[in-house]
This record gives structure tokens, sequence and C-alpha cells, in this order.
């Protein structure tokens, strides 16, 4: 197994105090995150993208450049990339230049987003979302792979003789599918043979399952390898102590007030908006959060494991309002007693050489 760690660079007032962190010392947490991950041994360092709510991920393009200034070895991904919402053309043109700043280390992670208010700030119709999704896919992977391209579709002026610059650091970047509630993206995946990366943040377990059965059902029916079928999944977040009841005891009130906080009453019952795990026992015992001792969440994730078959496993270590010291306390716990025993445990052929 491989080793991601996620962020949306949220910046919602602390669920206890009120707090809001300065957006500068937040964006210095999100780049000293990913620098501490990289020295750590993680595989992977993901930002994410939104453009509505309490988040100041607007820009990920402009903090994976500050990563890859930063570090040497380490994977950049994305955690979305809204594809829905842009431009293919300026996708292709940020990404590759980000892939060759950091010499061939960006990988994107696609998807319609997680927040609805995004369509209308962009003027966009939510309804079409997964039309937006597919076309602008399929032009972001030409643009990637050909040159001199011609093409028309129906959500941007058509192109006559079009490259990119500048290209890719060595070929088009890897690209995976995020899904979280809608066989349209493993559909999408499946066609052109990509990796899936499960949300695996809200929902119960059955449903993230049933999403992947599709994926990997649908993979081979394209006639694609299934051992090439990767997946990854993501996690509700990571809180570690050395007993599975300290951690719970210490994080109650602030897992607690975070999942009152995040309660969008406006969404109720459209399935990856609201959490049905309102209680940090339910979150523990049923839900994806990696809550507990080492021992207990290494058992968690290969209770995943068992339902997924993932390659990489996400991590998330700012989501509960921890201060910058605890985060980087989380990250070390789990570098040190967790991915080891994981590592040995689910093996994978992922980015091996």
């Amino acid at each position: 197994m491989r080793f991601s760690v996620l962020t949306i660079v949220g910046n919602a007032p602390h669920p206890v105090t009120g707090a809001v962190t300065p957006t500068a010392e937040r964006f210095d947490e999100v780049v000293g995150n990913g620098v501490l991950a990289e020295r750590l041994g993680f595989d992977a360092y993901a930002v994410g993208e939104r453009h509505a709510g309490t988040f100041v991920s607007s820009s990920p393009t402009v903090l994976l450049g500050a990563l890859a200034a930063r570090t040497s070895r380490i994977r950049l991904m994305t955690g979305v990339t809204v594809l829905a919402i842009l431009d293919p053309v300026r996708v292709a043109e940020d990404y590759a230049t980000l892939d060759q700043l950091s010499r061939g280390r960006i990988e994107l992670v696609v998807g319609k987003g997680a927040e609805a208010g995004h369509f209308d700030l962009f003027g966009l119709d939510e309804a079409r979302q997964w039309e937006y999704q597919a076309e602008k896919y399929e032009l972001l992977r030409r643009l990637w792979r050909e040159e001199g391209v011609d093409w028309q579709g129906e959500f941007r002026p058509a192109l006559k003789g079009v490259t990119t610059v500048p290209r890719p650091f060595a070929g088009p970047p890897r690209v995976w599918h995020g899904s979280a509630t809608s066989p349209h993206s493993t559909e999408l995946a499946a066609r052109h043979g990509d990796p899936v990366f499960t949300a695996n943040a809200i929902q119960p377990r059955a449903a993230y399952a049933e999403l992947l059965a599709h994926y990997r059902e649908r993979f081979e029916a394209y006639g694609h390898d299934p051992a090439g079928a990767h997946v990854a999944a993501g996690s509700g977040g990571l809180y570690v102590a050395d007993t599975t009841e300290r951690a719970i005891a210490r994080l109650r009130e602030r897992y607690e007030a975070r999942v009152a906080q995040n309660f969008k009453p406006h969404l109720v019952g459209r399935a990856g908006y609201n959490t049905p795990f309102r209680t940090i026992e339910e979150a523990v015992e049923n839900g994806p959060a990696l809550i507990g001792s080492p021992q207990r969440i290494i058992e968690k994730i290969l209770d995943f494991h068992a339902a997924y078959r993932h390659d990489l496993q996400s991590v998330t270590v700012d989501g509960f309002g921890l201060d910058r010291a605890e985060q980087e306390e989380q990250l070390r716990w789990f570098a040190e007693e967790i991915a080891p025993v994981l590592r040995r445990e689910a093996p994978t052929r992922l980015w091996s050489a």
C-alpha cells in the first residue's frame, strides 16, 4: 500500500473556540506539512480545489508550485481538480507547467467537485455537471497526448491546430477520477483505463464499495487489463493516540462540533454532503474516520482494503481543528507506527519501478 496526505485547505472557524487561522498562516501549514510528509516517507501530497464554502483552496496550482520548489521526491496530486467548471486548455497548460517544475511528479485527480455553489459562481448549469466533466476530460486527454489538435464541442470555442505549451515533462501525467456518489465518474475512468480515487469520507462503506465494483466491471468490459485498475481511498480524517479510548476522549468535542458546523440543511438527502456518523463513537465504529490507537487504525484500513482492494490510502490531518504541532504529530504517528505495517500487509505495484 502507498500513502498520501490530502488537504482541501479548509479555513472555517475552530469548531470549539471559533478562532480563524489567518490565511497566510494556513498556507504555511499546508506547505510545511507537505515538506514534512516527504521527510517522513509519504508517497504523495494532495491539495484540493474549492470555490465555495469555508475554504482557501481556489488556486491549488499556486500551492503546488510552492510545494514543487520545497520538495524533490514526493508526488504532488490534486484532490480534486474541479474540471467540470474549468477550461481544459488552461488546465493542460497549468499542470504541464507544474509537471515541468516538479520534474514529472504531478498527478491529477479530476472530479466535478463537492461544493454545489461553484456552478453558479462560474455561470454554469449544475444539472449538466456530468456532461461538462466528460467533454472537458476528453479534450484534456487529447491536449496532453497530441499536437496540432483540431476539436469542436459544446462548452468552449472550437480549436484548430492547437498545441498547448509547455508539454508535460515525460508524457501525460496520470489522471485519477474522483468518485464519491455517482457511477458517472467510475464509468468515465473505466472507459479510458484510468485509476479511481474513492472519496471514502462521508458515506457508509457499502456505497463506495458499490461504485468500485461498477468501476472494475466496466474496466474489464472496455477491454483493459484488470491489473491496471488502480484504486485509491480517502478517509474521514486521522487522529491517533496510544489507545482508542484516549483518542476518543481527546477528540470528542472537536469532532462533534465540526460535524454540527458542517451540517448543510439545504442538502439533506443528497449523498455526499452530510455525514450520518454524528457522534465520535459512530465514526470510530462504522465511519471512514481513522480515529484510535495505531493498531485500531491498521485494522480499519485493512478492513477498507478487504472491501476496496485499494493501492493508495489517503489521510487528512487538518479537518478536526488541530493546531500545527498536532497535525505534525499525527503525520509522524501514521508514518512511524501505521504505514510500515500496511506496506507489508497490503503490497501494491502502484508507483513501483
